[in-house]
């Protein structure tokens, strides 16, 4: 397993390649994309996951659902990396004919588990999974990202309420905590506190955690899934646009891409 310190770094090596994808297409999403870096690294390179970049579809896998799927650079900087697709095809994100469309396309690109963008989706499919791996007998866990945005949508609630009843300790949800969405800060449009009160009302074991540090981010997916009854939800308080300090917190950011000057600018404070 690589340590805290070579995993902050490779974070730090994964912000750079998101900005810059972000920038070579001139649009796509840079805040939640840099929000969720910890929690991607950790996950493909902590030990955590069962995946193999040779055997992508291996039947006793792990599965990754990224349900916020305009966070796709974040997805595809962290397969590249792990060896699944080529470094080379990063800066063709968003191009025609790329494999790397603006949301994660399975049509496109096939080692993908789903296609995802349309919001509120990703917990449902990842409990379709899980119950086909119950009821197969395979040991694979289902890890689903999904925003604090996106959990608005009432099919997130529907399908929590659906795993808890169901007992899916395969299932293990995180929650970008990072505070914004589309057009406003969350607590503005659709406050969602007391939100680790609501997911244990609906029978999931929860945990609470800084989701940029990255020993806190790690023990809590190590100990994810551990639960005998219950599903795991993750809140990860994030900060949206986390390392490129003109994008922290600044939701202009959601959807636009750095500018040359401001590429450069990110590039120097992500040395």
């Amino acid at each position: 397993m690589r340590t805290i310190i070579e995993l902050n770094s490779l974070a730090k090596s994964i912000r750079r390649d998101i900005v810059k994808m972000i920038a070579a297409a001139g649009s796509g999403h840079p805040g939640g994309s840099l929000s969720l870096v910890e929690i991607m690294v950790a996950l493909y390179f902590g030990d955590i996951m069962n995946h193999d970049a040779k055997d992508p579809k291996g039947k006793n896998r792990d599965r990754f659902v990224l349900s916020k799927g305009h966070a796709a650079p974040v997805l595809y900087a962290v397969l590249a990396e792990a060896g699944y697709i080529s470094k080379d095809l990063l800066p063709t994100l968003r191009k025609l004919g790329s494999p790397l469309q603006g949301h994660p396309d399975l049509r496109k690109l096939d080692i993908l588990e789903i296609s995802s963008g349309s919001l509120g989706q990703g917990i449902s499919v990842g409990i379709g999974m899980a119950l086909a791996a119950r009821l197969d007998h395979l040991p694979g866990k289902i890890y689903i990202a999904v925003g604090d945005g996106e959990i608005n949508e009432g099919q997130i609630w529907e399908a929590a309420l659906f795993a808890g009843h169901h007992h899916l300790n395969n299932l293990i949800v995180i929650v970008d905590h990072n505070g914004f969405q589309l057009d406003e800060a969350n607590r503005k449009i659709l406050d969602l506190n007391p939100l680790a009160d609501k997911w244990a009302a609906f029978n999931w074991n929860v945990m609470v955690i800084d989701g940029h540090d990255m020993a806190s981010v790690h023990g809590a997916l190590q100990k994810a899934g551990q639960s005998a009854e219950k599903p795991t939800v993750i809140i990860a308080k994030t900060v949206k646009g986390k390392g490129v300090s003109f994008m922290e917190n600044n939701n202009k950011f959601h959807g636009m891409a750095p500018t040359e000057t401001e590429l450069s600018q990110a590039l120097a404070e992500l040395e």
